[in-house]
Order: C-alpha cells, then structure tokens, then sequence
C-alpha cells in the first residue's frame, strides 16, 4: 500500500500548493484575496470536472493503470506554474494540474475499497486520508517555509519531483485491483441513473461536500486573519497553523469507528466537531483559535472518513462512477470554497467566513438525518 499512499500525498501537496502563500499570490501579481484563491478554485473546479472522465475510464481499464497514469500527466504543469509570467496563465496551469488529479485522487476510494479493505477493513480508507493530511502538511507548511527562505516559484516548481518518484513508486510496486469491481459491459443510462440515485451515495455526497466546502474556506483565509492585529503573525508563522492538520492521522481511528457504528455516526461527529471549532475560532485569544482550527481538522478528515465509506458502500460495481459523482460535487464545493469565503471576508471579515462554515455543515448533517430518516420509515 505504501507506494499508493506516497502518491496521494503528493497530489494532494500539489493541489494545495498555493493555499498558504496566498497573500504572496496576491502581492507578487495585484490580485484580490478573492482573487487569489482562484488559484485552488480552479484546480479543484478542474478536478471536478474531470472525475467524470476518469472515474468511469477506471471502471475500464483498471484502477492501477489510472493511478500511475496520472500521477505522471501531473508532472509538466507543476513544473510549469513556477514559471507563470501573470496571473492568468497561473490560473490555466492550474486547471490543467486539476484536470490530471481525479486519476489518482477520485479513483483512490474504489481502488483502496477493492485493493485493500477486504484484508485491512475500514482502516485502508483511513489510512488513505491520513496520506492525504501527509500530503496537505507538505503543500501548506513546506511551500511556505520554502518560499520565505527562496521564493514561491522555486517553492511550488520543487514540488514536482513529488508526482514524479511517485509515479516511478508505482510502477514498480503497485499491486492491480481485483477485476470483480470493475465494469467490462457498456453503462446503460438506467443503470448509470440507479447507480447516481442511490440515497446512501448522496446523502454521504452532501456530507463530505459540505465538510470540505467550510474546510477549504476556513484554511484558505485564516493567513489573512492573523496576519492583522491583534494577532500582527508574519507570514511564516501563520502558515504553521497547518500543522494543525497532523489531526488529520486520526483517519484509521475514525475508520474504525464506522465499522462499528456505521459511516453516518462519524460523519455527523465530525460535522459537530468541526462546526465547534469554528465557534471557537470567533474568539481573539490566539490559543483558543489554534484550538477551533485543530477541531475543524480533526472533524473534517474524520467526516470524510465516513463519507468516502458511504460512497464505497453504495455501490458493489460501478464504483468508479458512484466516487465520480461524489468527487466531482465534493470538488465543487472545494472550488466554490476557495472563493466564496473569500468575498465574504471581504465584506464581513472572518464572522462571515465563519457564518458560511456553519452553514454549510448544517447543510451536511441535514442530508445525513434525511438519510436515516428514510432507512427507519421504510
């Protein structure tokens, strides 16, 4: 399993590359926070879109080939972004990494469901995203403790050798999946229909979007929180406020934890915890916002343990194309938080990206309890 986990760390440090260094983003080109944050909007938009090609394309040709595939599709642009003359041609460079992301990221939950769970049962998922918090820790804390000693060019350019020895990793020790999984028939539009309608993948949909949506809010502006009074961080000390996301290791624990009670139960104490930490954020003692950030973490990566076990529940074929309608409206509402919030710290400051979080994890838990509602009344 080790050379899966690598790779998905490093996408994942890929596609949060810029969330750290957004006021160096916005400094370096004359942009907006807002602004700024399209330059994760657009990688997670692209995914978005892209879960659609690859997540059915994996049902084909299998899980294994996607992965290594796009692991290396990922390495130009990276390489690319750190020479982006403007602003705009970052934003297109951007979108191209997002677009080779979904063969790796959206096809991790079937290929880790079919690959490993029938030997390490729930804890694969959680190991999959304590890879991704591994992942998140080098794209956030690396990139800027990178790019205060050189620069954010040299920082984000760096970062494609990740994708490469991963992609080397996997050629050579990456076992294939199962075939029972995959699909050797052509989808019919019913089938696709049964399959997009299940309850069970839509409401753990709801639940990880909305996880992520606030997730992505809260850390894509919280720099710009402390970096004024009355907390006056430097830009190299508020970026390691996401060292907070070693939370995220409790991914296997929470894996567990839904074998026994079932993926509802973590995700909605993850909702809870999260929303907590939000409310605790609101406060001007530094201690007690670490404090709330380290809640919204920890509720965050062990919800979407949960959710990403519902998707992997509801479906036992067409797995590929059950986890690319859950990617592509769980990457959505990333893009959509990357930016959103950016336009109410705009107008409200931090309140109104807190008000957003909260709404948004009241959307989660509403679709979890519809869910339950209608497995008792049946």
């Amino acid at each position: 399993m080790r050379p899966f986990l690598v790779a998905a760390a490093a996408m994942f440090a890929v596609m949060y590359s810029t969330q750290a260094i957004l006021p160096d983003l916005g400094r370096e080109f004359g942009v907006s926070p807002s602004q700024a944050g399209l330059s994760i909007s657009v990688v997670i938009g692209a995914l978005a879109v892209g879960a659609w090609f690859w997540g059915p394309l994996s049902d084909r040709i299998g899980r294994r080939a996607s992965l290594v595939l796009a692991s290396g599709a990922i390495v130009v642009p990276t390489l690319l972004v750190a020479l982006a003359p403007s602003f705009a041609v970052l934003l297109g460079l951007r979108a191209l990494q997002g677009l080779c992301m979904p063969g790796l990221i959206a096809v991790g939950v079937p290929y880790v469901t079919e690959a490993y769970a029938p030997s390490l049962g729930s804890r694969a998922m959680g190991y999959y995203i304590a890879a991704l918090v591994a992942g998140g820790l080098v794209g956030r804390v690396g990139v800027a403790l990178l790019t205060a000693a050189t620069s954010w060019r040299v920082a984000l350019g760096a970062l494609a050798l990740l994708p490469l020895a991963s992609t080397l990793l996997m050629r050579r020790g990456l076992p294939p999946e199962p075939s029972a999984g995959r699909r050797t028939t052509p989808l019919s539009v019913r089938e696709a229909g049964r399959v997009l309608r299940n309850p069970v993948l839509l409401a753990a949909t709801v639940a990880g979007s909305a996880l992520f949506f606030a997730f992505l809010g809260t850390f894509s502006y919280i720099d710009f929180r402390l970096e004024r009074p009355p907390f006056s961080l430097s830009p190299s000390l508020s970026a390691l406020v996401f060292l907070v996301w070693a939370m995220g290791v409790s991914g296997p624990a929470a894996g567990r934890l839904a074998e026994r009670r079932g993926w509802h139960v973590v995700a909605l104490g993850g909702l809870g915890l999260a929303a907590g930490g939000v409310a605790l954020s609101l406060t001007d003692f530094l201690p007690l916002v670490l404090l709330g950030l380290a809640l919204i973490t920890l509720g965050n990566f062990s919800g979407v343990t949960g959710a990403q076990l519902g998707v992997a529940a509801s479906a036992e074929q067409d797995r590929g194309l059950a986890s690319a309608l859950y990617f592509s409206v769980y990457y959505v509402a990333g893009a959509l938080g990357g930016y959103v919030p950016g336009l109410a710290w705009e107008r409200w400051e931090w309140p109104g990206v807190a008000a957003l979080a909260l709404a948004a994890y009241a959307a989660g838990a509403l679709a979890v309890a519809w869910w339950r509602r209608s497995v008792r009344t049946r």
